[in-house]
């Protein structure tokens, strides 16, 4: 075919993964209803049915309340030389490949740092080793059971909103003792990546990172007894678990 990955939406996650792909693809093409924003990524314009049947691995990035849609739209386009991946939340690989009458399918959930090459993106269905070569400009790729995928897209999927927000939190508080906002958010943004890649490469817990920090009537351990007041790790997690039921109100 003449292109590796065809893209059916060019919104934030679709444009997300296209970035990352377009690494290891040397021929990419889209389709949006918005054209603009489909050429801004900088891949050939395709009208969606030229796009099937010119592109190896057909990517659906469009909500999940269009998607059975756009599955008939598609349908009769599709040949066995395709492979379509789909990545609308709570959207089994069951109902694609009913609405497709297909069932060369691969459901995914990535999330926006793929398009900096440093996603989280898991998948559930037949993958090949052409398939995880596609992906893997993009960032982690994981294997997982399709009946936990939705439980874990609310984390990473929603995730790196709920750390901006710590990020933005971070330097508000830098801000407010007087540091300047450049500085605080440059500070802010290190700190976290810092701290991420110190879990990465440790075997400690992440309990004993922590404690590694809070030398005894130190500073550290009163910012982390007024996180503890302000129930802190109960929001973080109730953000995940009402992400997780929302997801469940889309099938």
């Amino acid at each position: 075919m003449k292109y590796k990955a065809g893209f059916i939406g060019a919104g934030n996650m679709g444009s997300a993964l296209l970035r990352g792909v377009s690494k290891k693809a040397d021929k990419i093409c889209v389709y949006d209803r918005n054209k603009e924003a489909a050429l801004a990524t900088g891949a050939d314009f395709l009208e969606v049915g030229e796009l099937v049947k010119n592109s190896r691995y057909v990517f659906l990035g469009v909500k999940p309340n269009v998607i059975e849609g756009v599955c008939s739209e598609i349908k009769n386009c599709l040949s066995s030389e395709n492979v379509v991946v789909s990545m609308a939340a709570g959207i089994d690989t069951k109902s694609l490949k009913s609405w497709l009458n297909f069932e060369n399918v691969i459901r995914i959930m990535p999330n926006t740092p793929a398009s900096v090459g440093e996603g989280m993106i898991l998948y559930t269905g037949s993958a090949s080793d052409e398939f995880t070569s596609l992906m893997s400009e993009c960032g982690k790729l994981d294997y997982i059971d399709e009946k936990l995928i939705d439980a874990a897209a609310a984390l990473s999927g929603c995730g790196p909103a709920f750390v901006y927000m710590f990020i933005e939190a971070l330097a508000d508080g830098a801000v407010s003792c007087g540091l300047p906002r450049d500085k605080a958010e440059k500070y802010a943004k290190q700190t976290v990546l810092g701290a991420s890649k110190l879990s990465i490469c440790s075997d400690k817990h992440l309990g004993a990172l922590k404690d590694a920090v809070c030398s005894p009537g130190g500073t550290t351990i009163e910012g982390v007894l007024t996180l503890e007041k302000g129930a802190f790790r109960s929001d973080v997690a109730n953000a995940v678990i009402a992400a997780y039921n929302k997801t469940s109100k889309l099938k």
